[in-house]
């Protein structure tokens, strides 16, 4: 990760793939007239799987973070075991995510701006940009979210899915694991387990001129956001101990 420009590209293309198709398959599933309409949660999960699975793929340069979390987990997980931390590359990856989920989530209403019309709840028109609970109880959504994302980011240590180390192979268990989180662990908040895959596309929701959109719930915001930050720092403090411990 030698040339910052360059992984700042990666990682802000492959944030824009995984919030145009993951954003997209929501979009697909609950807006009225879609050819996907009521497809369900398990199309809404192996949707974002293949997302996360796409993102990986077009961004491998960078080491396919595309999500804050991983790459706070990655420099925890670096600080833990005395390893040199590239600062300025990571800088440059959060702020291609935060970019790139805008990007992409402004994609996806392009694609569905007809059906975002159409459709009368505003609720659904704000759930293909952005996450949300099912029982609202900020304590509980919260925690929710760190173990969501502690799932994601340790099982990404123990693949080491940094750098140049990323293949096919990686990235379709990533993408599984994903698929796994959501069915599992996804239905009290919509698993955002990435703080630019929510807040990226609810600015989006707050900034587009999308008919009838009613509010981007910002009450809510911190919970996708800091609830994955969370979790995955810790990942990246008790990876070294836990997985070494486990082989």
């Amino acid at each position: 990760m030698d040339n910052l420009g360059l992984v700042f590209i990666s990682e802000t293309v492959g944030t824009a793939m995984l919030l145009l198709l993951g954003g997209g398959v929501v979009a697909n599933a609950i807006l009225k007239g879609t050819k996907g309409n009521g497809g369900g949660w398990l199309l809404i999960n192996f949707g974002w799987g293949l997302a996360v699975f796409t993102g990986v793929l077009v961004s491998v340069y960078s080491g396919a973070q595309i999500n804050p979390a991983v790459t706070l987990g990655l420099i925890v997980n670096g600080l833990m075991e005395g390893a040199t931390i590239p600062w300025g590359a990571y800088a440059v990856s959060l702020v291609g995510q935060m970019l790139g989920a805008f990007i992409g989530a402004t994609l996806m209403w392009v694609v569905y701006k007809d059906h975002i019309d159409a459709e009368e709840d505003p609720g659904k028109k704000l759930g293909i940009f952005s996450t949300g609970p099912e029982i609202r109880n900020y304590g509980l959504n919260f925690v929710t979210e760190v173990i969501a994302t502690f799932v994601l980011v340790f099982a990404i240590l123990s693949f080491g899915l940094a750098g140049n180390e990323v293949s096919t192979f990686t990235g379709l268990a990533v993408a599984l694991i994903v698929i796994s989180i959501g069915a599992s662990l996804g239905g009290p908040t919509g698993y955002a387990i990435n703080p630019a895959r929510d807040l990226g596309p609810r600015i989006a929701h707050a900034i587009l001129p999308i008919k009838g959109k009613g509010s981007s719930d910002w009450s809510y915001s911190w919970v996708p956001v800091f609830g994955p930050l969370l979790g995955g720092a810790l990942a990246g403090v008790l990876a070294p101990v836990l997985l070494i411990a486990a082989a």
